[in-house]
């Protein structure tokens, strides 16, 4: 039996060993003993998991991949999460312990799975994974680079990332139009933010709506003084700005008189 790629979950099913090896081996296994691995389709990625000194845990919204999981591999049935990721709360698997994510991740949702991260970052000291290649770059992406942007800024802000590799469409099944790439976020010692953080994501994102304005045009609606417009901060665009350059942004608005 094996399970048939479902265009509606974005399902490209690596079918290269080594590959999936590869991923299994971006964890690693510092500050956590569990992992969780989103999309595991027919465990191609889980078995190399299974053979680390981590308890691996499985979320998987397909029936099918999930009867096949259970059905393949039993000393993991426990640990199968029939679930939606994005909707589920996973503090009802592992309450307040740290755990690392790791998974081939379907690309539809690939954006949507790093930004719910972020929001338990205080769990995640570690990330892991495959995405879109121009989605990883982004992610990974310094200031300057015409890629830079929300997702590189609010992921810098708590990981360091790092792109790793670039995975061609042959080793899927379907092969997807595009190339792949494998990245790793390291959460930073200190992830808390020296500003209302709330307000660092809403100025990042305002920033970037409009990415060709300067900030003095695009953040009109944060309703700044005169005085703070002045400053020269304004007048550059926003992937001009370093993550810690939108952090003091942040705490200029935040200090606004």
């Amino acid at each position: 039996m094996s399970v048939k790629a479902k265009k509606h979950l974005g399902q490209h099913f690596l079918k290269d060993e080594n590959i999936a090896k590869k991923i299994g081996d971006t964890l690693t296994l510092n500050g956590y003993k569990k992992v969780l691995e989103i999309g595991p389709g027919m465990g191609v990625l889980t078995k190399y998991l299974l053979e680390k000194d981590v308890e691996t845990y499985v979320i998987e919204i397909d029936t099918e991949s999930v009867e096949y999981l259970q059905a393949n591999y039993l000393n993991l049935a426990p640990r199968i999460l029939e679930k939606d990721f994005l909707k589920y709360d996973l503090t009802e698997v592992f309450n307040d312990e740290p755990y690392a994510i790791t998974g081939n991740f379907p690309y539809n949702i690939s954006s949507q799975i790093v930004f719910k991260t972020l929001e338990m970052r205080a769990q995640i000291p570690e990330f892991t994974g495959m995405f879109q290649k121009e989605v990883a770059q982004r992610i990974c992406s310094k200031e300057g680079n015409k890629v830079y942007g929300i997702l590189s800024v609010l992921t810098q802000a708590f990981y360091d990332a790092e792109y790793l590799f670039t995975v061609p469409p042959s080793v899927f099944n379907p092969p997807p139009k595009v190339d792949s790439g494998v990245l790793r976020l390291i959460r930073k010692e200190d992830y808390t933010l020296p500003c209302d953080e709330k307000l660092f994501f809403k100025v990042v994102k305002q920033g970037f709506q409009q990415r060709r304005k300067t900030l003095r045009n695009s953040l009109k609606t944060f309703n700044l003084s005169d005085n703070l417009k002045a400053n020269s901060i304004f007048g550059q665009r926003p992937e001009q700005l370093s993550v810690q350059e939108f952090i003091e942004l942040t705490q200029l608005i935040e200090n606004d008189e």
